[in-house]
């Protein structure tokens, strides 16, 4: 049998290994270096690049639906989606793409044509972004004509206290706050332990008018994810709401229970429902209300940006959705219902007062001079302050307005409507509420009550601080009420009627609120008679006159500079006295 060709008895062990493709001299010295075999990888086809970029789809598909950021070039959450999850890794694709390109690789050698390609690609996402910057910083105040068009979004008219807002209803003042408004709420659904083992009351507690009282209502939110599985069939039995001037609290069962809440962590989530509906709104701070039937419905606020890309932020209109049925209801800001009480966040409507004071004058003013800037006054805890107050029956947003070096004392307040964004300014002087705070709470100061931030009233014609006084546990203890032009009267009381009583008494005694507005004599008791005794004192370094009738056995107090024409009156005169009851002696506040 013929030998294969190549192998032979005479073959030496080089030829061997030559005729099996392998360099005996390979690693040795002297020996030549065999190149080593390439890896060819199979470059992907077409139709396997088609999965990857479905999954790549589906991803930002899903990021979008979690994320939910509304598709409008003013949206600062869709630019952060974009760049985060678009912009970003497409730099960081192409930067890598050029880099390999530049080197080259086993597969293909170095292409500087390509790698030049590529880096220029990667520059796109980039100046896409810086696009982005270019139309936020078109928003800033310095740019030409901006500073006019931030103080113009909130137009402001001057009214006259007096006239303007009306002598307060005790009935319907907010005797406490939000805090305390919790501590009632958290309290009554301890009450059912059929709702504590599986819910807990949202953190909302929106202030609202409801049916002529001033409420604060929030809805009932799952416990936790668990809670959630347990009951998301049945949906949230109902709301809470806790009547603010007295200081009930119930647990309401609504007839259809809330399926569209905070709570929900999937598609009945009221923020990405909504968003997910009306893709193209950009949404403010949505509020929890409930209309005259007692209905929930979530109101959601839709804001524009009128300067530059970011800035000038106000609210076009508002969507509705019944927390139950999830029905929508969109409307433009100025047709929004009658019921609805917050339309406008308070917070918005305090930035917007404060580009008006900063930018009244112009840019350069804001920083330089300072002549006419104004601010609003900022709260205890260093966040904007504000409250509330029932206005033809709309909620008013208030706070005071100070200077621009932010003193201890106001140059008036503003109020605000949140339902359509109204605006009134009056010019009064007098003391911060932080400064009233202060005063109220150095008159308990043996029993070291805090006090709560004021209200706004008006007694006899005067602005008036009114504020709850609560101990170390968040009840209220007792009540105070402080002129705010005199911010040294203050009157406490263990009741509104009794604080009321005491702070009426203060202002006559101070010749305040003698005659109403329209020049009338002021509200109180007349008594006629003559004078049976007259005797004076000096009190506080001021002097009164304590005067008696006959067959009367009220002593009046007649105060000075007040009650200047006593003087001219002497035992056996006929007199005319106004005055406020009070034990033991009432005060006189005019003389006829």
């Amino acid at each position: 049998m013929a030998e294969p060709s190549g192998f032979g008895p005479n073959m030496s062990w080089d030829d061997l290994l030559k005729g099996m493709g392998v360099n005996p001299n390979n690693g040795e010295e002297g020996g030549a270096q065999q190149p080593q075999p390439e890896i060819h990888f199979k470059k992907p086809s077409k139709k396997a690049l088609i999965p990857i970029v479905i999954v790549g789809i589906l991803l930002v598909a899903f990021l979008y639906w979690w994320f939910h950021p509304a598709i409008n070039i003013h949206s600062d959450s869709l630019w952060s989606f974009v760049c985060l999850f678009i912009f970003l890794p497409l730099f960081l694709l192409f930067r890598s793409l050029s880099k390999k390109a530049e080197e080259g690789s086993l597969k293909e050698p170095p292409n500087a044509k390509k790698a030049g390609t590529f880096k220029k690609l990667s520059w796109v996402p980039v100046g896409a972004f810086v696009l982005v910057l270019v139309g936020a910083v078109a928003g800033a105040s310095f740019i030409p004509g901006n500073a006019a068009r931030y103080s113009s979004i909130l137009p402001i008219t001057t009214e006259d206290f007096a006239e303007d807002i009306e002598m307060v209803d005790y009935d319907t003042i907010p005797v406490i706050d939000r805090d305390s408004a919790v501590l009632l709420g958290n309290r009554t659904l301890g009450e059912i332990p059929e709702y504590v083992s599986q819910f807990e009351i949202s953190n909302m507690y929106s202030q609202i008018n409801y049916q002529g009282r001033p409420v604060r209502v929030s809805p009932l939110n799952y416990e936790d994810f668990f809670k959630w599985v347990n009951n998301m069939s049945t949906g949230l039995p109902g709301y809470v709401i806790v009547d603010m001037a007295s200081q009930n609290t119930k647990v309401v069962r609504t007839e259809t229970p809330i399926y569209y809440s905070e709570s929900e962590p999937f598609d009945r989530n009221i923020d990405r429902y909504v968003q997910l509906k009306y893709p193209f709104y950009m949404f403010e701070e949505k509020s929890f209300e409930i209309d005259e039937e007692g209905t929930p419905w979530w109101v959601c606020p839709v804001q524009t940006r009128t300067i530059g890309l970011f800035g000038g932020e106000t609210i076009e209109r508002v969507v509705l959705v019944n927390a139950s049925t999830g029905e929508c209801q969109d409307y433009a800001i100025e047709d929004c219902p009658q019921w609805v009480d917050r339309a406008y966040p308070s917070d918005l409507l305090v930035q917007q007062y404060n580009w008006y004071g900063t930018y009244l004058n112009g840019w350069l003013n804001s920083w330089l001079g300072q002549t006419g800037v104004t601010q609003t006054t900022p709260g205890t805890n260093g966040l904007p302050g504000y409250n509330y107050v029932v206005k033809d029956d709309d909620v008013w947003m208030y706070t005071g307005v100070t200077s621009a070096t932010a003193d201890n004392s106001i140059i008036g307040f503003v109020l605000v409507n949140q339902r359509t964004s109204e605006a009134h300014f009056y010019y009064i002087s007098g003391a911060t509420e932080a400064s009233a705070m202060e005063s109220a709470e150095g008159q308990v100061q043996n029993l070291r009550y805090s006090a709560t931030f004021p209200l706004l009233l008006n007694i006899n014609d005067q602005p008036t601080y009114f504020m709850a006084l609560k101990d170390g546990a968040g009840l209220v203890k007792k009540y105070a009420m402080i002129d705010i032009q005199r911010y040294q009267n203050v009157a406490v009381g263990d009741t509104v009627s009794e604080c009321q009583k005491s702070y009426k008494a203060l202002l006559a005694s101070n010749g305040v609120g003698a005659t109403s507005s329209d020049g009338t004599e002021a509200a109180g008791l007349v008594v006629k008679g003559t004078i049976h005794s007259m005797a004076s004192a000096v009190i506080d370094g001021n002097t009164h006159f304590y005067v008696t009738l006959e067959d009367n056995d009220q002593i009046f107090d007649c105060a000075l500079p007040a009650q200047l024409e006593i003087v001219g009156y002497k035992e056996g005169d006929k007199i005319k006295l106004t005055y406020i009851a009070g034990d033991g002696i009432c005060t006189v506040s005019a003389i006829g």
